[in-house]
């Protein structure tokens, strides 16, 4: 690595102490200069020396301000006590602010205050780390920011004007904040009104719902304007321009957590500071050359598919539905029958049981991504006619009767939920992990949902296997040979016919429902198409825990 140039070194007073301050392109480190001993000009930072030298990096200093040590205040107005000594020997002063690292991916802002014994040299230090700042391009000066009034605990707006605002208006960055006042307003927002010229990136206040809105909008508005006919399974999507940064205030808000790995305000608002930029891969799903929706992260037919039925239903319950959908999903053991055709996704790197997890800086997303934009020739193949043969054109096909269909785009990780779905899952190979589970019996099933909060094997089970693929299309039995199935035109008749709310009978229902990222599909057969790269988030991915965090907290035994 290149040895970077020293923009400035002095010698200024911290916390009772002289400290050797030095500035590069790249550092800002502050090393303990001991009482007894003559400073040497040059000397060697050494990171090991705990308490008495800091580093950090330029790209996550925040904000550079002057403080007011006679008046006793800096320029946020909080009040600051000064030793008399020290007001008198440094009577000026400036304050960094810059990312401070916690336990468990948790971000935090720190200040650092530096005593200068002249003004001059104050103002050379706070103008030269302001330039350093002003370099960095990637950073958003200006964001349009929703809140989602609604969701989780209905606190967006709490948490935004106590915990996103100070920092954002720390870091100088301005916004246009609008409150959404109803379902899919900022969605629609997107789509026709805003001004998106205007703004560095797009920030949603809520939960993954929020965010679902924010990509459908931002994506349709992009290809709009760019004459990109979205009901065209095979048409490749132009990527969106802006980026998009989530403040987590849902209820899981399993897109924050798979892409930063915490649930916290702060941390999320800090990644948006510092322009941190995370690619990742977006679902199209089409029926019978129709755009339904995108999805981002899950897409459940079967098992999720129920579970999101049945609690929309109980609506009432509050959070407490899905628990209880679940647990009398399960209980039902439901399953359907029909086929998949997918193309395997060939020529990567990776496995859905490779045990590779997708991290900050995923040499896996690098390299697939870099692929992918190759155009590959099998991409414009169609999916089969899965009622002739069971191989055409690299397409394989799978029938059988399934109690879950799962196409997981990321981990699927949430705080219940550690490992997720497909724990090896990335987000920007241009990629889905498609889970087959076949029917089985109760306990085995059992066995496999428990896999999730675990760190065995998920797909060791006979009954359960798991391809990578860029594409798949899923037939019901009943419709393999019906031009169209749509649930709400037709579902009066398909389940006139069905004992479902009697177990006893031991009847399945025909078709089950399909889960995209928390919104029902009306359709059952479905074409899904994944476009790489298609967004971009206020994120870096998952960083490696530090050593010594793991070795302070060891794993539990049970």
């Amino acid at each position: 690595m290149e040895k970077q140039p020293r923009l400035l070194a002095s010698q200024l007073f911290l916390k009772n102490s002289v400290f050797e301050v030095l500035l590069n392109g790249v550092l800002l480190t502050w090393k303990e200069i001991p009482a007894n001993k003559k400073v040497v000009s040059g000397s060697i930072h050494h990171p090991f020396k705990v308490g008495t030298s800091h580093s950090v990096s330029v790209s996550e200093i925040l904000a550079v301000r002057e403080l007011d040590v006679g008046g006793g205040t800096n320029d946020d107005g909080r009040w600051q006590k000064m030793p008399q000594k020290l007001t008198e020997a440094y009577p000026y002063a400036f304050t960094v602010s810059y990312v401070e690292r916690a336990r468990q991916h948790r971000w935090r802002c720190s200040d650092v205050t530096f005593h200068c014994s002249d003004g001059a040299l104050r103002q050379q230090w706070i103008q030269t780390i302001r330039e350093q700042l002003t370099a960095l391009t990637s950073r958003p000066k200006h964001l349009l920011v929703y809140i989602n009034p609604y969701g989780g605990k209905q606190q967006g707006e709490c948490i935004y004007e106590q915990k996103v605002a100070p920092l954002f208006a720390c870091a100088s960055i301005s916004t246009d904040v609008i409150v959404t006042e109803h379902a899919n307003h900022a969605r629609d927002h997107l789509k026709t009104e805003a001004e998106l010229k205007k703004y560095d990136g797009v920030v949603c206040v809520g939960g993954d719902g929020m965010f679902s809105e924010i990509v459908h909008g931002l994506v349709s508005r992009t290809q709009r304007d760019n004459g990109v006919d979205q009901n065209s399974p095979e048409e490749k999507l132009v990527p969106c321009s802006l980026r998009i940064g989530i403040i987590p205030a849902g209820s899981t808000d399993c897109i924050c957590y798979a892409t930063v790995g915490i649930n916290d305000p702060v941390t999320s608002a800090l990644h948006v500071i510092v322009g941190d930029s995370q690619p990742m891969d977006v679902c199209s799903v089409h029926h019978n050359n129709t755009f339904l929706r995108y999805s981002i992260s899950l897409l459940g037919y079967g098992f999720y598919g129920d579970v999101l039925a049945d609690s929309e239903r109980k609506r009432w319950m509050g959070p407490a539905r899905y628990d209880f959908s679940g647990f009398k999903t399960f209980l039902t053991h439901h399953h359907y029958e029909g086929a998949v055709s997918f193309l395997p996704a060939t020529d990567i790197l990776g496995t859905p049981r490779d045990k590779t997890r997708c991290r900050a800086g995923c040499f896996i997303c690098q390299h697939n991504g870099q692929l992918y934009s190759g155009d590959s020739p099998d991409e414009s193949k169609t999916a089969p006619d899965v009622s002739d043969r069971e191989y055409e054109v690299g397409w394989g096909v799978v029938r059988g009767k399934f109690l879950a269909i799962n196409a997981a785009s990321m981990s699927c990780a949430c705080p219940r939920s550690p490992m997720g779905l497909s724990p090896a899952a990335h987000l920007a190979d241009g990629t889905t992990d498609l889970i087959l589970v076949r029917k089985c019996s109760r306990f085995n099933f059992l066995r496999h949902l428990l896999r999730h909060t675990s760190k065995d094997d998920q797909f060791d089970m006979t009954f359960v296997e798991v391809h990578r693929v860029r594409r798949f299309r899923f037939t019901p039995r009943h419709c393999q040979n019906d031009s169209e199935l749509d649930l709400r035109e037709n579902g009066k008749q398909l389940f006139s016919q069905i004992c479902r709310d009697h177990p006893a009978c031991s009847c399945s229902p025909a078709y089950s429902s399909w889960n995209c990222d928390g919104e029902i599909l009306p359709h059952a057969a479905i074409e899904v198409g994944v476009h790489c790269q298609l967004i971009k988030l206020f994120a870096r991915g998952i960083e490696e825990q530090p050593l010594f965090e793991d070795l302070a907290n060891p794993p539990c035994a049970l």
